[in-house]
């Protein structure tokens, strides 16, 4: 008979055996939530994509965007155009056009760098025969940021120079004043000339010192008549620009492309602090330059406010602004205006050039790029409408002060606007210093953001085709940059002036908008837009902006890729051909080499076109076409996790295209996943272990089937 106490010993200790293994189980489900969290944690923060890396965060991407999109242009060329083209009106125009052309194209870039973790030079596996877009791109991205950062150069030169008691551009000085200059020459009446001064007034509507020789201008007694004899008095800002910056002597016939002239060490030592700045910056890849940008892209829209509430403070400010804003509806029959709009539109954005691809291909994958694409595009556009506020209330305030019109101080815009107008301006104000500074650092950090993306799509494309060099990155960039360097430095002669804007005139202009349309037929016509807007859905999901749902906006996207948004760059293609007008001052041998610039990346497209056509398999034209137009097998997103997702609606997608184990025609499948087998001899068993083979042997006689095989 058992021991009634030891029965109880036995349960009691039972008891405690399971409350014990309770609580370890409740350990450990509390110890797996944890590793979990951590885990997810990781994820979040970290790299998903180790091999090429991901921005640091959502914000350091979209500012990266901004700032490459809101540019120079947006602060010296957009104001000029808008009132050139019918002031307020030309908002209109400006605003249909970022629908129909400029948001369709930033969102498809973006998607497709994001979807195939590629930049532009490789994200064309989808049909091979458009390459050459890519390698267009990055030949437009480098043409571009070699005169770019002369541009930041000058901003460079100007910022140390405001560093003084008083601008040096303050007032005409020798040596770099000539006779014409605004304080040597006067306004008066011709009697004053010749009865006050003893001065000859001439028939050409001046008044001369006789006295010696040869004889020189001291006043200007007709201005209308005098103009039209080539005399104009000369804003003190442009003889220092021209004579004492640039080192363009205007006694030397004014010296060009044909008379480069020497190198201006003060140039060069700028374009140098530029491009090691650049350099610096981009070397650790996107984590550094993803954190300079919460400086270099946030500074500029503070500086704007700052200038705009100092300008609503200067005397004749209302003018400007109401020259800017009154609309003139009548300009809105012409086609030259809503070609202009669709132009500003298209490259304010930067679309086309490479750069969105090379930074959305940086994003983690189920990133909001819908959002992204909205926020950045307004934000580009409202920037340029604000912009315009600002710079017109000082040319309002300059006018007043010369007595002038409003159009008559404004320039052509462009470098006239941002070095020599808004500089003179600021010399009648009180402080001229503080405020000289903080606009040449705002130019500064505009430059600098989109310089950054330039050569980040240069760098990116480099390490894209060869990927090995992915550990020696910051040698890349180093080479690169020291490249760009030896090439600007023709900018820093005499006839940089003329080099940089043919440069500017070529190097992006109608190549960017044949890039553009080349797009549009890839995604929308041969890959298909059904199947590019699937792939954004897998990324997205099936709301976006947070509570929007997809399936309301991607038939518009469709509509858009693949007959608006061509058709309207063809409309501006054209028109842009009609009303071509070369650079008069340069010589006409400086064509050939501006089309040079234009047609290398037309030439790019084409060759790589007919070269991959080529040598793709096939014995008939019919089999090489499907080729080149079909996707490769290593097209899509970067990590199986993700590929995974395509095999939904693409059931013969590879999943994993890069198991180095495997053979060079093999490939692993995830467990359950569906993959593309072939059937060899009616057989499933030939197909070897867990392996299927993309391309059966010659010898075998197959046909495409559906399998799912288990790990």
């Amino acid at each position: 008979m058992a021991d009634p106490s030891l029965e109880v010993k036995v349960e009691h200790l039972q008891d405690t055996v399971d409350q014990l293994s309770a609580k370890v189980d409740s350990y450990h489900i509390s110890l797996v939530n944890i590793v979990d969290k951590k885990k997810k944690k990781k994820d979040d923060e970290g790299d998903e994509n180790e091999e090429r890396g991901n921005w640091g965060s959502k914000l350091d991407f979209l500012l990266s965007c901004l700032g490459y999109a809101v540019g120079l242009g947006n602060v010296w060329r957009f104001p000029i155009l808008a009132y050139e083209n019918g002031g307020g009106a030309f908002f209109i125009p400006y605003t249909i056009m970022l629908l129909l052309v400029g948001i369709p194209i930033f969102f498809l870039e973006l998607a497709l760098g994001q979807f195939s973790s590629s930049g532009p030079a490789t994200c064309w596996r989808f049909a091979p025969l458009f390459s050459g877009i890519g390698v267009g791109m990055v030949i437009v991205s480098a043409l571009v940021c070699i005169y770019y950062n002369m541009i930041i150069a000058w901003s460079l030169y100007y910022l140390f120079a405001s560093f003084t008691s008083e601008l040096p551009w303050a007032e005409c000085r020798a040596p770099w004043a000539t006779q014409f200059c605004l304080d040597y020459v006067k306004l008066m009446p011709r009697l004053n000339c010749t009865d006050d001064y003893g001065w000859s007034g001439d028939v050409d509507g001046a008044c001369y010192n006789t006295s010696v020789v040869p004889k020189v201008i001291k006043a200007i007694w007709n201005e209308t008549l005098a103009k039209s004899n080539d005399i104009e008095r000369v804003l003190p800002t442009r003889e220092y620009l021209r004579r004492e910056v640039l080192g363009i002597d205007q006694d030397d016939n004014d010296p060009g492309l044909g008379n480069l002239g020497p190198i201006h060490w003060q140039l060069v030592l700028c374009l140098l602090l530029g491009w090691v700045f650049v350099c610096l910056t981009l070397c650790k890849g996107v984590k550094s330059s993803g954190k300079v940008v919460y400086v270099t892209a946030t500074f500029p829209f503070l500086v704007l406010i700052i200038l705009l509430v100092r300008g609503v403070l200067l005397e004749g400010y209302y003018t400007g602004i109401e020259f800017y804003i009154t609309p003139h509806l009548e300009v809105l029959k012409s086609a030259k205006v809503w070609k202009e709009a669709a132009n500003q539109i298209f490259f304010s954005l930067s679309a086309s050039w490479g750069g969105l691809i090379a930074l959305s291909s940086y994003n983690k994958f189920h990133n909001d790029i819908f959002r992204d694409a909205l926020v950045v595009s307004f934000g580009n556009c409202l920037t340029s409408v604000f912009a315009g506020f600002v710079i017109f209330s000082y040319l309002g305030f300059l006018a007043n002060e010369l007595g002038a019109d409003v159009s008559t101080v404004a320039g052509s815009g462009g470098t006239t606007l941002a070095f020599v107008v808004y500089p003179f301006a600021v010399t009648k104000m009180p402080v001229s210093t503080l405020w000289a500074i903080l606009f040449f650092v705002m130019l500064v950090t505009l430059g600098v953001d989109s310089q950054f993306v330039l050569v980040e799509t240069v760098t990116t494309s480099f390490l894209d085709i060869f990927p090995k060099t992915r550990k020696f990155k910051g040698f890349v960039v180093m080479c690169f940059c020291a490249a760009f360097f030896v090439l600007g430095l023709t900018l820093t002669t005499d006839g940089g002036l003329d080099m940089l804007d043919l440069m500017d005139t070529y190097a992006g202009g109608w190549n960017v908008l044949i890039i553009a349309i080349c797009e549009c037929i890839a995604i929308g016509w041969v890959y298909g837009a059904r199947r590019f807007l699937r792939d954004i859905e897998t990324m997205i999901g099936s709301k976006v902006c947070g509570c929007l749902p997809w399936v309301a906006f991607k038939y518009i996207w469709a509509a858009c890729w693949c007959f608006v948004t061509p058709v309207v760059i063809v409309f501006v293609l054209i028109f842009s051909w009609i009303d071509y007008q070369r650079v008069d001052r340069l010589p006409q041998w400086a064509d050939a080499l501006g089309w040079l610039m234009t047609l290398s990346v037309i030439v790019a497209i084409f060759v790589v076109a007919i070269v991959k056509f080529c040598m793709a398999p096939g014995d008939s034209f019919g089999e090489k076409w499907r080729v080149v137009t079909s996707p490769t097998s290593d097209w899509g997103p970067a990590l199986p996790k993700h590929r995974t997702l395509v095999t939904q609606y693409v059931p013969n997608f590879i999943v994993d295209p890069k198991n180095d184990s495997l053979p060079a025609n093999a490939y692993q499948i995830e467990g359950g996943q569906t993959n593309l087998a072939y059937q060899f001899n009616g057989k499933p068993d030939d197909v070897i272990g867990k392996y299927t083979y993309e391309n059966p042997p010659e010898t075998s006689t197959f046909e495409p089937v559906i399998m799912a095989t288990k790990m």
